[in-house]
């Protein structure tokens, strides 16, 4: 099934890949870090040089033509983000952030702590991305100095899997449950965290922010399947450039959201790198590419499984081409017995492989805790998850 995959998309994804030029400028090198930051087609960087060098000014701030064209460019982007999500409602918004850290610290401190009193309760993620944990636990600590004293409730989770626990789930949920922190997909263990059930569970009353980092631009995203109210990622995660991120907002569950304050100049050339991102994705096609980074990863989780001294993170039960268990998400985190991941991380990049080998951010993981992540998009090859399979078994000669 996975080499079907791979060998009936391969001439597309081919067209695609040379469309990337720093990988056509290094063409030993398989950079497999996409969950970090991705690479950029040329169609983006043209997109901001063309805006850079035919009509750059600042947004809001002239009526010349210029400045007005750069103003529509900014709106339409907004309109971009609303169809590459499937928006068809009323009401939503969209804000531009500096990525996905910038705008969940703008939903926690700009829009629910106003509405939280002494005693509510909100459920979080102790064991997703440091970034959709550390803005709720803030906002709880601001709050506390003001007397308002918010409890924070564990989102449960099933240790085997690394997804959350949706039987559990209900049995935290009371009547004072205001406010629900999810991520889309998970950012260690790859999987698609079935947001879908937390609603199910928390019922249709609770506001539920979505952490989407890593799922916007890797995969269709739509939330009009996806009852949340909040959408929150990052522009260089999705082959845009770095310093932008947006929030969408249903604003249907609370007051309209609105970032707070005076914001100044926007990052213009990053808005018009996402608008150009999107574009390019759509034209590219995102299922066909989410299919193409889940059979690379499947790939790479069926080589894993042979190896006696690898151990993959999260669920055991979807490793092999044989699985019919959801598969990994563009992404696999595993551990050498024998070889420390820092050290493993040094093996690989001196063979070209470039991979993440830390914490990866983590909540609640320490040194002891450090793994490997290879992250894929459309632009890596069957080729390049051969290239860390054979340095991980050359691993394995070595440790026994």
């Amino acid at each position: 099934m996975t080499d079907d995959v791979l060998d009936r998309l391969a001439d597309w994804q081919a067209g695609l890949r040379a469309q990337f030029p720093i990988l056509t400028r290094n063409p030993d090198v398989a950079y497999l870090d996409s969950a970090a930051t991705t690479q950029k087609p040329a169609a983006v960087l043209d997109a901001v040089t063309d805006f850079l060098t035919t009509g750059n000014a600042n947004v809001g701030r002239g009526s010349y033509p210029w400045a007005t064209a750069t103003t529509s460019r900014i709106e339409r982007a907004r309109d971009r983000v609303r169809i590459a999500l499937g928006d068809t409602t009323t009401g939503s918004s969209v804000e531009f952030v500096g990525g996905t850290s910038h705008g969940l610290r703008a939903v926690a401190q700009d829009w629910l702590a106003d509405q939280l009193l002494d005693g509510d309760e909100i459920i979080v993620p102790f064991g997703d991305h440091e970034a959709n944990l550390r803005p709720w636990l803030d906002m709880r600590d601001d709050l506390a100095r003001g007397g308002i004293r918010v409890r924070i409730v564990a989102m449960p989770v099933d240790p085997a899997s690394g997804d959350y626990d949706h039987r559990a789930l209900p049995s935290v949920v009371t009547d004072r449950t205001r406010f629900v922190a999810v991520t889309h997909v998970h950012h260690v263990f790859g999987v698609d965290m079935n947001v879908h059930r937390v609603r199910q569970a928390v019922g249709p009353d609770v506001p539920i922010c979505l952490d989407a980092a890593q799922s916007v631009g890797h995969r269709p995203v739509s939330v009009a399947d996806l009852d949340v109210d909040f959408v929150v990622f990052s522009g260089h995660k999705m082959l845009a450039l770095p310093g932008i991120g947006a929030v969408w907002a249903r604003n249907r569950r609370g007051p309209r959201f609105a970032i707070r304050g005076w914001e100044g100049t926007p990052n213009t050339a990053g808005i018009v790198s996402m608008a150009a991102a999107f574009d390019w994705l759509d034209a590219a096609g995102t299922a066909e590419i989410g299919a193409w980074t889940s059979a690379l990863t499947l790939r790479l989780t069926d080589g894993l499984a042979r190896l006696p001294g690898v151990q993959v993170l999260g669920c055991q039960d979807s490793l092999t081409a044989e699985s019919t268990v959801q598969r990994r998400e563009a992404l696999v985190t595993f551990r050498h017995r024998a070889v420390r991941s820092d050290d493993l991380g040094f093996v690989l990049a001196d063979e070209g492989i470039m991979v993440r080998a830390d914490g990866h951010c983590q909540a609640g993981r320490h040194s002891d805790d450090h793994a490997v992540r290879v992250s894929v998009h459309v632009y890596n090859i069957p080729g390049e998850i051969d290239r860390v399979l054979e340095v991980v078994r050359r691993c394995e000669g070595m440790s026994s």
